[in-house]
């Protein structure tokens, strides 16, 4: 890491190291571009990974999160753990508000490389069936660009990050460039064959970021298993040992870590960014850094908290849509049990994908509408061998019970489309400022009809999708649904579109009323679609930097 000494404007300063940022980075700095990268959380260092430690190693083996008091929403998510919650934004310094009765669950990273240290991996190309929902359907707007204009782009990640899967040739879900996949368990195998023959749907490996053969000096998973507490062999896609490794070899990236950025700056002349003003974490002195572009790639509610920030009434908001249209993915699952064959292993070994299996979206791929409901879901899980260590017994009787009690534990859930609405949107808090002073969010979002419809839809299906392979004791979640925000999918807030009066973005992810300022994540998307969506924002990042670098030659920005 360097310190910001540049006197002079750098070209671009991007604020945020995460999958975004870390893309932007590397591709602006390939170009020749100088570049800085500002990042809220502090370096992690590879020894501080701990996917190799032991429960008996830790003072609360894994099993007590009460003591995170000063990171109570934090704890909530099944990532943020003994080893690694630091990682994890401190609710207390880093406050929000949310509405009366209308939870939202905001997950926040604070390190170099924000939530890509921990994410699901989960890597899924969207069709056109999203990009042009609403052309179909008639509900929000379109995306502005179409899969034709995306593909080269994801196929540019896909090179680059590895991604195991198995290609389908299903239009809703077009295939990638694939490393081998990663394989399944036996009883997600009989589960496959099961739905197959009585649904003819399709369930296939979880596509994910994580390599199964050597890739750019990365090794291949050795299936350790916890993922989400780091890859010492950076088997699993981060931006530290990816993205920003490669922007740092051109000698051309200086990053700045512990920068709490509070807003973009102006020219009130010109009406152009001139940079972004910040604080310093620890000493919380005020810094500025300039630049000649200016680019949010901080996490949808941030880039939206500080474009609020930045003006009154908001930065770039001549639409009057900045903060709304925020959107989330509804989670609710079934699971069950399956009793194992006779010739299955009784040890599976570590988890063999992290991401296991999923069934491709199959309603409203040929129809509009289903049961009431437009859009769609897909649903994802995974089974694990189960033993019963409490069983009756001592010696080769109790290893006998042990063994004949086993069992195969299977978990499907949905991951269900939220639809865009005007109303869920996050606002500035007039009442409330974090531990640097800058003005805090507060959201207001909640699930719609369409969503809940669907909701009931998935359940059913995954309950006679399971029943189909032998599956007993099925039951749904102690929990109905997940609150918004959980799936930590958040998007929205500051949409692109073909139009100024009804977006924030142009198709480039350029502000209308900014034209040298760009949001480059999730803030920018006008649907959800039902997809893990880190894969498309990766995509869109290395689009949006190719159109600044050609803008630039040509005098444009």
């Amino acid at each position: 890491m360097q310190v910001l000494t540049r006197t002079e404007p750098y070209d671009a300063v991007i604020v945020g190291s995460g999958a975004t940022g870390g893309w932007v980075a590397k591709q602006l700095t390939e170009a020749g571009w100088n570049v800085a990268v500002l990042e809220a959380g502090s370096n992690v260092d590879p020894s501080q990974y701990s996917e190799h430690v032991q429960a008996y190693q830790t003072k609360y083996h894994f099993l007590d999160k009460s003591w995170m008091r000063n990171r109570p929403m934090q704890r909530l998510n099944y990532a943020c753990e003994e080893t690694n919650f630091k990682w994890y934004a401190n609710d207390v310094e880093n406050p929000y508000t949310y509405e009366d009765g209308k939870e939202f669950r905001w997950i926040r990273v604070r390190a170099l490389g924000g939530r890509s240290l921990a994410w699901g991996r989960g890597s899924f190309r969207h069709s056109d069936l999203d990009f042009k929902a609403a052309s179909r359907d008639g509900h929000g707007i379109d995306w502005p660009i179409s899969y034709a204009e995306m593909k080269p782009h994801y196929e540019t990640v896909e090179r680059f990050i590895g991604v195991s899967g198995t290609a389908e040739n299903l239009p809703q879900i077009p295939d990638s460039i694939f490393q081998p996949p990663l394989p399944m368990y036996c009883g997600e195998r009989r589960l496959k064959e099961a739905v197959w023959k009585k649904f003819r749907r399709v369930i296939t490996d979880g596509r994910s970021a994580v390599l199964t053969k050597p890739l750019n000096g990365r090794a291949a998973c050795h299936h350790c298993g916890p993922c989400h507490r780091g890859c010492i062999t950076e088997s699993y896609f981060s931006s530290p040992t990816t993205t920003l490794r490669a922007a740092e070899a051109t000698g051309k990236v200086t990053i700045q870590t512990d920068a709490m950025v509070s807003h973009v700056t102006v020219d009130p002349k010109t009406g152009r960014a001139t940079g972004v003003a910040w604080y310093e974490r620890f000493t919380r002195e005020p810094r500025e850094t300039r630049a000649k572009v200016v680019v949010l790639a901080g996490s949808t509610l941030e880039s939206t908290r500080l474009l609020l920030n930045s003006a009154p009434g908001g930065l770039a908001n001549s639409s009057g849509v900045l903060g709304h249209y925020l959107m989330d993915h509804l989670m609710g699952g079934v699971g069950g049990t399956i009793p194992m064959e006779k010739n299955e292993p009784r040890w599976a070994g570590p988890p063999q994908s992290p991401n296991h299996i999923m069934v491709p979206r199959f309603r409203n791929v040929d129809r509009v509408e289903t049961n009431g409901f437009i859009r769609g879901y897909h649903i994802n899980g995974a089974c694990r061998p189960t033993f019963n260590m409490s069983a009756p017994g001592f010696g080769a009787d109790y290893k006998r019970r042990v063994r004949d009690d086993a069992h195969w534990s299977m978990r499907l859930g949905a991951f269900i489309e939220q639809l865009p609405q005007y109303e869920n949107r996050v606002e500035i808090n007039k009442t409330q400022v974090d531990a640097w002073g800058i003005p805090t969010l507060h959201v207001h979002c909640a699930w719609g009809e369409n969503e809940l419809k669907m909701w009931e839809d998935s359940q059913t299906q995954i309950e006679e999708m399971l029943a189909s392979a032998g599956v007993k004791n099925i039951q749904r979640g102690g929990r109905d649904h997940s609150a918004p925000g959980f799936a930590i999918h958040e998007v929205g807030t500051a949409r692109m579109g073909a139009d100024p009066k009804t977006s924030v973005l142009d198709k480039h992810c350029r502000a209308w009323d900014v034209r040298n300022l760009f949001v480059a994540d999730g803030a920018s998307w006008p649907t959800v679609a039902c997809q893990n969506p880190t894969l498309t924002m990766m995509a869109n990042a290395v689009r949006i930097s190719a159109y600044m670098t050609e803008a630039a030659k040509k005098g444009e920005i």
